[in-house]
């Protein structure tokens, strides 16, 4: 997408983006309660969703952050360098809910982030691809 609105308008990009949303979420959430089951962590599901909701607003915010040495002129690795840190504090910060309310291995803890990541990034290409991006 170069300057131009996204294939179907913007109003279709805005209903793909949150019905994408929405599916990762539930998505995510289902598929987590399955695995919670499997290693034997089916009465910490709960508290563990709870967690894992909040952590969201969390890794939002430090996201929105990191957009900031961009927004303000920075040069190119300052941003970047924020870009990853984000992003690297947003993974351990999922891995370390996983693990504390779950009580899981580091390994099977892992395993939480890499569903909800895969789960993310799938959703994400399928959303471009719905609206030509």
């Amino acid at each position: 997408m170069q300057g131009g609105p996204p294939g179907g308008g913007l109003g279709r990009a805005l209903a793909v983006a949150l019905i994408g949303g929405v599916c990762a979420w539930a998505g995510f959430a289902l598929v987590s309660q399955i695995l919670a089951e499997a290693v034997g962590r089916a009465r910490a599901w709960p508290r563990f969703l709870a967690a894992w909701n909040w952590t969201g607003v969390a890794q939002h915010l430090a996201l929105l952050a990191a957009a900031v040495p961009a927004a303000v002129g920075m040069p190119v690795p300052v941003a970047c360098a924020a870009g990853l840190a984000a992003l690297g504090y947003a993974l351990w910060l999922e891995w370390f809910v996983a693990r504390t309310a779950l009580g899981l291995s580091a390994s099977d803890a892992a395993g939480f982030v890499l569903l909800n990541l895969a789960l993310g990034l799938f959703l994400h290409g399928l959303g471009e691809h719905l609206t030509g991006g």
